[in-house]
């Protein structure tokens, strides 16, 4: 099978199934919550990640994938629902995972005629370019009046004398960032050291339903908002994908500028401060200002939304090896006019940094109204960026014995406004050097969106 894209023709060479070992996890259910159902309309998620292996594609195959997939086979044994499925039952019912004894993540080793350099490199791209290097997830016959979608699929793509991808795609109704990179963690773990050493450790998953409690079923509440809400969103193929990079010195420019503009607009009470606020904020701004054209009417006082996602299971004292999600969405919004006004990046700060405040003050907040409210957003046609990824989640410590990642992306980037952020690598020494940002933007949109950025820390510098 070949699949071509303009800079690049992906050929197929291996469509597999990768299982936990045989006889070493039983048929099991594991219930969903309502951090998990929150996602239910959500469209599958993708990372990829590259890897620098300057050898043939037959030195790869006989010599480096066999360990590879023996290690993600001893990962499925403790994280087992990836290999299954999310069954939907006919409604009142809620969904669930199931994991029948046999269950397999599909896998596709392919090899690419790509610059390997060039989609490491923080150089303009299209997102097609990404989407040849993930699989999507198989659609699953109706079984018994019930649908079904598998829970993970993973493409293993060769640059043959340059490096490798691994691009996996799973659903976000399964874990969420935090445990996504625990099993990253525990899959690098056990290939670089081919052994199982996660089995007696700590760090294993943990499937207990019961620490998360539901009183107000906003499980019920979720299914229904849910149900009465298609998302039509769709991956931009042809935008450009473009990687900024915020450094240090950058985020310490942001920072002033926003703590002394804040202090003098509000002595008494100044807005808090943290590199994701202003790093966010000043990417918010400078999107409105890549977006913004002269045909746009009621500038003043259109409104653009700003959702976000923060971690609970420190408030809630969840298990950090919880398997499940323990996301709680955050809703900023600010009109766009003052936006684009000369204090644009302190009105964008303000209700980031309230959201997060809020947070911190009561957890849960309204959260029977978080469908509803993603609903609303999604269906008013208005302005929406939505943030994927953490810099918390240090995902360019993977290394599978090969050396740690060259390169992360989102390969959804561009799907309802979705913008990614990392902890960004100082490709030299690699070192974890600020905040990256991936990207999704016509031509037209990136040339303004250079511009803005540029200007803006110029302008504040």
């Amino acid at each position: 099978m070949l699949l071509a894209w303009q800079t690049g023709i992906v050929k197929v060479l291996e469509d597999s199934q990768v299982s936990p070992p045989p006889g070493l996890v039983q048929t099991t259910t594991v219930p969903l919550t309502f951090f998990d159902i929150y996602w239910i309309n959500c469209c599958p998620v993708q990372f990829l990640f590259f890897f620098e292996i300057p050898y043939p594609t037959l030195h790869f195959t006989q010599t480096t994938l066999p360990n590879l997939k023996t290690s993600l086979s001893l990962a499925l044994k403790h994280f087992f629902p990836l290999a299954g499925s999310i069954i939907f039952p006919s409604p009142p019912q809620q969904p669930y995972i199931l994991y029948s004894e046999g269950d397999f993540v599909p896998s596709i080793v392919a090899e690419s005629t790509a610059d390997f350099s060039h989609l490491v490199g923080n150089h303009e791209g299209t997102v097609g370019e990404l989407q040849a290097l993930v699989r999507g997830l198989p659609r699953s016959p109706v079984s018994k009046g019930c649908k079904q979608q598998p829970a993970m699929a993973i493409q293993v793509t060769v640059f043959p004398n340059s490096g490798i991808s691994i691009g996996i795609t799973f659903s976000h109704m399964v874990v969420d960032g935090r445990v996504f990179t625990h099993f990253m963690k525990s899959w690098t773990v056990i290939c670089k050291s081919k052994s199982d050493l996660i089995s007696q450790g700590e760090s294993l998953p943990i499937y207990n339903r019961d620490l998360i409690s539901d009183p107000g079923g906003i499980a019920s509440i979720f299914m229904k908002d849910a149900s009465e809400w298609e998302d039509l969103s769709s991956i931009p193929l042809q935008k450009l994908r473009i990687t900024t990079v915020i450094n240090r010195s950058q985020i310490e420019i942001l920072k002033n500028w926003v703590k002394r503009k804040s202090t003098e607009e509000s002595p008494l009470n100044p807005l808090r401060i943290s590199t994701f606020i202003v790093t966010c904020a000043y990417m918010w701004v400078c999107l409105i200002k890549s977006q913004q054209t002269e045909m746009d009417d009621n500038t003043d006082h259109n409104v653009s939304h700003f959702v976000f996602a923060a971690d609970l299971s420190d408030r809630l004292k969840i298990p950090a090896t919880y398997f499940g999600n323990c996301l709680e969405p955050l809703f900023a919004e600010a009109k766009k006019g003052e936006l684009l006004g000369e204090t644009g990046i302190l009105v964008a700060a303000k209700p980031v940094g309230r959201e997060i405040m809020e947070l911190e003050r009561e957890a849960l907040r309204g959260a029977e109204r978080w469908v509803l409210r993603a609903k609303e957003i999604s269906q008013s046609g208005g302005h929406q960026v939505n943030v994927a990824g953490s810099p918390k989640l240090r995902w360019y410590e993977l290394d599978f014995g090969w050396g740690r990642t060259k390169k992360t992306e989102v390969g959804d980037i561009g799907s309802d406004g979705l913008i990614s952020i990392v902890e960004s690598r100082d490709e030299e020494g690699g070192i974890e050097f600020g905040i990256e940002f991936g990207l999704a933007l016509s031509k037209d949109e990136s040339e303004r969106f250079s511009a803005a950025f540029k200007e803006g820390l110029l302008t504040l510098s």
